[in-house]
């Protein structure tokens, strides 16, 4: 009989999940559905739940938090949504304290589960691989979004951050609980992809999770880029407002008639286009967290003295902003169409928002310099992709980092590129790793479907999941009860070092100065692109 831990008492009641063998001499405890906290009211901060009575069998993952579908032409899930899983990795005897991961979804803020995408009972965000191969504990969580999460008035009518303030609300909820299911609670780690990367990064800048959080993962996102906070939410509060039939010129008015409006409907009114936009999609994500002047209470490049003892990790994919390019230019992911220079440039005008005609063509110089007197269509297409690679999610990171070391104390500081080619059969031969590509790997798909991928792609997966579980260990990716290829060496101000992490992993992988001569063109020649400098831009 192996051992498990029954039901555990929590500070809302008892609750028991469901023990499964994993090989020979492990099993793994599995709760799904516990709720961490009561059912939001709605443009309300989360409050504590107040229990229940008897044992809560935690055996299945509770609705999403409500959002619109991928077609956005419906709803799924439910406000009452603020609801979290836990994995358990069991041996010979009972776990006790042990690391414990706490995973943030990304999904633009207006889309995600604390399960991930589905496909035949096999959940993206299934915490299993990571915890049994890394002997951690995983926990993931709901939280709202959309703007039912992120609707702000600017004002004390909806200050907004319900979304940052759910994700807050888990993690002080597995501080408080934790040790009862086997895990440490001083050595929790936050880690997130896209806007939950962004998301991990705001929760270790705000004042609010002082001594709650020992370290944290960024992958692909960072609080320091433009999509991260909102410059106008009164803008986008009255476009839904306005959508529902509510008043928007005052904004008590305004809230009290969205409190009473149907959720479908507000859900729905925040409709992100596709086709025929001014400016790149990336500036057109509406709700998303805002400087609150409390939970955030200023930029976020000035509270990284709230991070100063925390571990960080932070990197890109090689190739992040490919999905966005395929939007904003759909000719680069068509093999038998051409691109042409003027689309590039007006792209770059686009990205810059066209605040400068001359920072249009310095840029336009900097990123065809290496082209050649008659470019391949392959250089022109990877030339879009590497500028929305950069701006949207690259540069913000480097700066992140830059003053995650700077401000450190006790905290270390770790950058990466993950370059590990896309899986997806349908993009051409030249793109490299996608926005979201790596999550398949950190939480170890190509073990858990073997048959879908090649022995590299579990190459790949074992090298994440050996990093990221030491490092939730120990603050140090290298030093842990995984083995690693290749030595990972701190982020310093003078040599920017970083880890390129793929299937090719040798004493080459650890390299210096990612991207240089980009990254100071951005944050030292072109410095209106800082956070601080960019604003909202509306949808008409």
């Amino acid at each position: 009989m192996f051992p498990w831990l029954g039901p555990v008492y929590t500070e809302g009641g008892m609750v028991e999940g469901e023990n499964n063998r994993v090989g020979l001499f492990a099993s793994i405890d599995v709760f799904k559905g516990i709720p961490f906290a009561a059912p939001p009211g709605r443009f309300e901060d989360p409050k504590l739940h107040p229990g229940w009575t008897g044992v809560l069998k935690a055996t299945s993952f509770a609705p999403r938090c409500l959002q619109a579908t991928v077609t956005q032409t419906d709803v799924r899930g439910s406000e009452d949504c603020l609801y979290l899983n836990i994995w358990v990795p069991q041996g010979s005897k009972v776990s006790t304290n042990l690391p414990v991961m706490v995973w943030i979804y990304g999904g633009g803020f207006f889309l995600g589960g604390s399960q991930g995408a589905n496909v035949l009972n096999n959940y993206l965000y299934d915490g299993e691989e990571i915890a049994v191969r890394g002997n951690v504990i995983v926990v993931t969580f709901n939280y709202r979004l959309g703007p039912l999460g992120f609707l702000s008035t600017g004002d004390e009518n909806a200050p907004g951050n319900y979304g940052l303030k759910d994700q807050h609300m888990a993690i002080s909820w597995v501080k408080r609980n934790i040790a009862a299911f086997g895990g440490d609670p001083s050595n929790i780690t936050i880690f997130g992809e896209s806007a939950g990367a962004a998301s991990v990064s705001l929760q270790t800048l705000s004042p609010h999770n002082n001594g709650l959080i020992r370290r944290a993962i960024s992958q692909s996102g960072v609080a320091l880029c433009s999509w991260a906070i909102q410059r106008d939410p009164l803008f986008w509060a009255q476009e839904v407002a306005r959508k529902v039939g509510c008043p928007v010129k005052d904004s008590a008015a305004m809230i009290s008639c969205l409190k009473i409006s149907d959720p479908k409907a507000v859900t729905l009114a925040f409709h992100l286009n596709l086709i025929d936009l001014k400016y790149p999609l990336v500036y057109y994500l509406g709700f998303s967290p805002v400087i609150d002047g409390d939970f955030i209470p200023d930029e976020p490049s000035k509270l990284f003295h709230n991070a100063a003892d925390i571990d960080y990790i932070t990197g890109t994919n090689d190739m992040d902003g490919h999905i966005f390019a395929g939007i904003d230019l759909p000719v680069i992911n068509r093999p038998i169409a051409h691109i042409q220079t003027e689309e590039i440039y007006d792209l770059i005008k686009g990205m810059t928002l066209d605040k400068d005609p001359e920072a249009a063509d310095s840029v336009y110089a900097l990123y065809t310099k290496n082209w050649s007197t008659s470019p391949s269509q392959n250089t022109m297409k990877q030339t879009v992709v590497d500028l929305e690679t950069d701006l949207i999610f690259f540069i913000a990171s480097q700066r992140a980092l830059s003053l995650h070391q700077k401000n450190a104390n006790s905290g270390k500081t770790y950058s990466y590129l993950f370059s590990h080619a896309s899986r997806m059969p349908v993009y051409p031969g030249w793109v490299g790793a996608d926005h979201a590509d790596d999550l398949q790997y950190v939480f170890g798909k190509p073990f858990v479907t073997p048959l879908g991928y090649r022995p590299r792609d579990r190459d790949v997966s074992s090298y994440m999941i050996a990093y990221w579980t030491n490092f939730a260990r120990t603050g140090d990716p290298n030093k842990g009860e995984s083995k690693v290829p290749v030595q990972w060496k701190q982020f310093t101000a003078e040599n920017k070092e970083y880890l390129e992490i793929n299937h090719k992993m040798n004493s080459s992988s650890a390299k210096q100065g990612l991207r240089s001569e980009f990254v100071k063109f951005w944050t030292e020649t072109y410095t209106q692109f800082n956070d601080s400098e960019v604003t909202a831009i509306s949808s008409k």
